[in-house]
């Protein structure tokens, strides 16, 4: 049984690959779980929606406590990264080369931080939603990524997290070689369907790519069904 709750929606078949989807602040394990059918709609891949392991003020569950936007504090932010890391790989039973990894808002920055973090390996794919790459004591990005292929959107009328971190993320992605396909809405701090559009394109071309890469298909997928583990 996974330390890591979780909701999980199997694949069809024999998984291609993994979509990992990580919660904003106060949400939790189920907030992007119909995502998973949106961007992946004929269920090539496994999906999983990880909940924070925190339970803070307001509510909700929570992957850091926030002290300053842009900069997680760094016990809490250094345990649900370790969680992630350690648990992941196992709920899916799919290589970190074949998962793309994505979030929005606390989730971002988390999947920003497995997808750039020195010494991991680089996903197949990186989704990064009104969030912003984190500073943060004991963690550093590593931004040579061969192959690497990010989506980030974000709201110009963002009141939360300021589109600013987002154009910030990618000039540093971009001159780093990383693809980066770059959307801005004129929203808020929410998902705005008109960014979002093209990427279940998007995710299938990262999928197919990732799985030619290797050369096979994904290990022996999880029992079929939602489940969460406590």
């Amino acid at each position: 049984m996974s330390a890591l709750v979780h909701a999980l929606r199997p694949a069809a078949a024999t998984p291609e690959g993994a979509l990992v989807l990580l919660h904003g602040r106060g949400a939790d394990e189920h907030d992007l779980l119909p995502l998973l059918d949106l961007l992946d709609p004929e269920r090539r891949l496994v999906g999983v929606t990880p909940a924070g392991p925190l339970r803070l003020p307001p509510g909700g569950k929570h992957w850091y406590v926030v002290q300053r936007v842009g900069f997680p504090d760094r016990d809490t932010f250094h345990a649900s990264y370790a969680l992630l890391a350690r648990e992941l790989p196992q709920l899916t039973g799919v290589p970190w080369e074949q998962t793309i990894l994505g979030g929005f808002s606390q989730g971002t920055v988390m999947a920003y931080a497995l997808a750039l973090g020195a010494g991991r390996p680089t996903p197949a794919g990186l989704v990064a939603l009104s969030g912003f790459i984190p500073t943060v004591e004991g963690w550093t990005a590593d931004l040579d990524r061969p192959g690497l292929d990010a989506w980030i959107a974000h709201g110009r009328r963002d009141p939360v997290i300021s589109v600013d971190f987002a154009r910030e993320a990618r000039d540093r992605l971009e001159a780093a070689g990383i693809a980066v396909h770059y959307h801005e809405g004129d929203g808020g701090h929410h998902l705005d369907p008109a960014t979002v559009a093209g990427l279940p394109a998007w995710v299938a071309a990262r999928a197919a790519q990732a799985a030619a890469a290797t050369g096979s298909e994904a290990a022996t997928p999880p029992p079929p069904g939602s489940s969460r583990a406590t």
